[in-house]
């Protein structure tokens, strides 16, 4: 090949020049005598133009041909602004097809009109687009701006195994057969947590890694079987450290990459209060729009719906949208539908227009309740209170998810407004209805607060850990907390989750054995490259920042995973699809 320039570099100044070019063919415009060519590679497009005397040579020539073109770089007579070479063309003197293609099943263009599945089965021409290379682009400085912050700090990259033993982390592994151990399977990592503390017992003091992770479970619009963390732990350290070292790198990442200067220290919010206020564990703090706790307005309420609620312990949960009273019964009907995903049963509201109230439960509610309303909401013409009431759960969840919906539709949430808040203090466990016991919140390796170790046993509910997450527009972008680095402290852990000494060594032994050498206290966090680059690319579908993703049922439609296996494989293995 004798290239001498990418399709995205010449400009003005090189007009003269001899130059040799190569790439897809994007476009084509046939102007009489002349004809002239859309060349594209990964770094941009030059307009190459063939006069008559190639008439014959290029009347094949269709979109996505793969061509090397030679030529004399011109002045354009009609400069495009939009392109970077905007204001020249390559005049050719000779070309080469290097390769023909077939009529592309989509149109190679930004925007693009093609269905999710056509694209994801045709990625490779999908991944032509400008606007996906960027993405990747975005994604690929993520990664050197981390290695280099982190190493900056002292971090060393550590490559940690993706064959392991199967550990209980919260979801279902991927497991791989051994053809050697018959009947014994190692698993794909959900996360490298137990090799990175395993790093500090060693003595690494200061690791990460941009870790590929595994897991089983239900697919989200930002969530995959297989997705990349930055990994990081540190010994001799404690929650300000961890805080202040991932503080820098996102200051770092926005400066670098869309030029914005983050505040010098993020919000914290207790788990407690973000769900008090915000009725989710990972609120959006791009707008304002807190929920109140309204029981005591209605504490003598004669509204059966609203006296019931409160006898059984419940919760009357409200919020303000300013503007809102402009929603129409339609809007409001859609609104009673949405809060039913969250299992709530009813949603009750209330406009405040020319100094009154109107809607669907004044007439229930006495002169004192609603003059209470006016004060806590402090309500300006034109607005509108939202209220569920519910179990607490249920009350706080379903209007924390319509406070999101709100502020999308009164379009309160402005471009490029990035807001980092750290949860803090989550419980140490939850109650799986399913399993009918208490699970850990994070995982079985978190620390519970110091004050709150006599309750690990006696008192679940109230017992706090020393986990955190970090939260961007209401993505959780991070999950850590302070690891348990005492053997007695993980037995009591171990403990409470109902898993006895002889469990807790079948599943960890090699890893509880490494306790018995001197382990560090030590902290960590895992932060989601995926999560992170959708919310730089501003994009809601992680699919846009993966190169090769699955759908939505974890399957590949390009490659056509999973799929069977040849059975000489499965008898290799000794096993049998049942």
């Amino acid at each position: 090949m004798n290239r001498t320039h990418t399709n995205g570099e010449l400009r003005r100044s090189d007009v003269g020049k001899s130059v040799t070019l190569a790439g897809w063919v994007a476009k084509r415009r046939n102007l009489g005598s002349i004809c002239f060519i859309d060349l594209r590679d990964r770094y941009g497009i030059t307009q190459i133009m063939f006069d008559e005397s190639f008439d014959e040579a290029i009347k094949d020539i269709r979109n996505e041909y793969v061509l090397e073109v030679s030529g004399e770089v011109a002045p354009k007579d009609t400069p495009n602004p939009k392109l970077k070479t905007g204001e020249i063309e390559v005049r050719a003197k000779s070309f080469k097809i290097l390769n023909s293609a077939k009529t592309t099943p989509m149109i190679i263009a930004d925007k693009t009109d093609a269905l999710e599945d056509l694209r994801l089965k045709y990625r490779y021409l999908d991944l032509r687009r400008r606007a996906l290379y960027e993405n990747l682009l975005v994604r690929d400085k993520v990664c050197t701006i981390t290695r280099d912050y982190l190493h900056h700090h002292d971090f060393v990259e550590v490559e940690t195994p993706i064959l392991s033993k199967s550990t209980p982390e919260g979801a279902r592994d991927y497991l791989v057969p051994s053809r050697l151990y018959k009947g014994k399977f190692y698993a794909l990592p959900q996360s490298p947590q137990i090799y990175k503390q395993l790093l500090m017992i060693g003595g690494m003091d200061r690791y990460f890694q941009i870790a590929r992770c595994f897991r089983d479970e239900d697919l989200r619009a930002d969530r995959q079987p297989e997705f990349t963390q930055i990994d990081i732990e540190m010994s001799f350290a404690e929650e300000e450290d961890i805080f202040g070292i991932v503080e820098g790198l996102m200051q770092k990442i926005f400066k670098d990459i869309k030029d914005v200067d983050l505040e010098k220290s993020f919000v914290r919010l207790r788990y407690d209060d973000a769900m008090k206020y915000y009725g989710s564990d990972k609120p959006d703090l791009r707008f304002d729009m807190k929920l109140h706790d309204l029981n005591d307005i209605f504490k003598e309420t004669t509204f059966s719906i609203f006296k019931d609620v409160l006898t059984d312990g419940g919760l009357i949960n409200g919020l303000k949208a300013k503007g809102g009273a402009k929603f129409s019964r339609k809007d409001l009907e859609h609104m009673q539908e949405f809060i039913k995903i969250y299992k709530a049963k009813a949603l009750s509201w209330l406009k405040y227009q020319n100094g009154e109230l109107s809607g669907s439960i004044l007439k229930f509610l006495s002169d004192q309740e609603k003059a209470a309303l006016v004060e806590e909401f402090a309500l300006d013409d034109g607005d509108i209170i939202f209220m569920i009431a519910d179990e607490k759960s249920v009350a706080d969840v379903a209007l924390g998810a319509l406070r999101v919906k709100l502020a999308k539709d009164l379009d309160m949430i402005g471009e490029d407004q990035y807001r980092f808040v750290w949860i803090t203090d989550f419980p140490m466990f939850e109650y799986s209805k399913e399993e009918g016991t208490y699970v850990a919140c994070h995982h079985p390796f978190t620390a519970p607060h110091k004050e709150d170790v006599d309750k690990l046993l006696n008192d679940k509910a109230n017992c706090y850990s020393r986990a955190y997450d970090l939260v961007l527009n209401g993505y959780e972008l991070l999950s850590g907390s302070v690891r348990i680095h005492d053997q007695d402290m993980q037995e009591k852990v171990f403990e409470a989750l109902g898993l006895s000494k002889e469990e807790a060594k079948d599943k960890f032994g090699f890893f509880l054995e490494a306790f018995e050498y001197g382990a560090p206290p030590h902290l960590g966090v895992g932060i989601g490259l995926e999560r992170l680059v959708m919310i730089l690319c501003n994009t809601d579908n992680i699919k846009d920042v993966v190169a090769f993703p699955k759908t939505a049922s974890a399957t590949c439609l390009m490659s056509d995973a999973p799929n069977t296996v040849d059975e000489a494989q499965l008898k290799d293995l000794k096993i049998k699809v049942v």
